[in-house]
């Protein structure tokens, strides 16, 4: 299945917002966001947009995929298992695309981005309760205790992105051990906590057609 590998820049322009997509990069003055702000292409700056119902829904949807680096068959079935939980089936969607260990690996701070997390976590750097586990979209549970692995533990990428973390500033759902370069998956997030710019609402009433 095929995975977008182009601009990065270009995603947050589209959606007229930063994403974050690029990690520490995207709070420095280099990032094109800041620069040019205005929708990619040659007529970016005039570009008026007048989005239909459904064009929003979409929009917001395609938003959640890019941040999360979901494809859209992987993030159908997400979809649909949020249904079958307890609960209000958007937050249950954003829930379960936190536990995802990749997410979780740039959440501690392990990686600048999702996209490299996702890229450690398949070159086998991490385990999840001492055991390796080489899959990004594994779901973490209560409790999961989360380590870099004693070969990787002088990984210059690991210690560079663990130079933005201050402390205090974790998640709430999160436990991280700096010194042992280790993280603990404490509970599920509650969707107040979760601090992604998303209205899951929409994605939702798309679904719900």
């Amino acid at each position: 299945m095929a995975r977008y590998l182009g601009p990065s820049c270009k995603i947050c322009r589209r959606e007229g917002e930063k994403l974050f997509l690029k990690g520490t990069r995207c709070s420095t003055n280099k990032c094109s966001f800041e620069k040019r702000g205005f929708s990619p292409g040659q007529h970016g700056k005039s570009r008026k947009f007048k989005s239909s119902e459904f064009g929003i829904q979409l929009r917001e949807k395609q938003k959640v995929k890019m941040i999360y680096g979901i494809l859209e068959a992987q993030f159908r079935n997400y979809f649909k298992k949020a249904e079958r939980e307890k609960g209000i089936t958007g937050e249950n969607l954003l829930i379960m695309l936190e536990r995802r260990l990749d997410n979780s690996v740039y959440r501690l701070g392990f990686a600048p981005s999702r996209k490299t997390a996702r890229q450690l976590v398949r070159h086998r750097h991490f385990t999840v309760n001492d055991r390796i586990v080489d899959i990004p979209s594994y779901l973490l549970k209560k409790g999961d205790v989360i380590k870099v692995r004693e070969k990787s533990k002088k990984l210059e990428l690991i210690h560079n992105s663990m130079r933005r973390i201050r402390e205090g500033k974790q998640l709430p759902w999160l436990s991280l051990d700096k010194a042992k370069l280790t993280g603990v998956f404490l509970d599920y997030p509650r969707r107040e906590d979760i601090p992604v710019n998303v209205n899951e609402s929409l994605i939702v009433e798309l679904y719900s057609k």
